[in-house]
């Protein structure tokens, strides 16, 4: 099992664009992938979920990927964090 914690940085946060991003990004991988935010854990390979987090600007985000390809499923997600959903420029 990997964890991180991750900062939401790009400027509207996890709203619909970025959401879609995410889970079609983790479509491709068979790990179980978990976001915990605000005390609430979703998966986050569900559009809906992780858009019940409510994740503005700024909201620290826990991560924890479990599974075959973990290490893999962790560093995409951690690089499409990082990259700020591709939005900002």
């Amino acid at each position: 099992m990997i964890e991180r914690e991750l900062t939401v940085s790009n400027r509207l946060g996890l709203h619909a664009r970025a959401t879609a991003k995410l889970v079609q990004l983790l479509s491709a991988f068979r790990s179980t992938t978990t976001l915990t935010a605000k005390g609430r854990e979703v998966n986050a390979k569900s559009i809906m979920g992780v858009m019940l987090l409510a994740a503005g600007q700024g909201t620290q985000v826990r991560l924890r990927v479990e599974g075959e390809d973990e290490a893999a499923t962790a560093e995409a997600v951690c690089a499409l964090f990082e990259r700020r959903f591709d939005e900002d420029s």
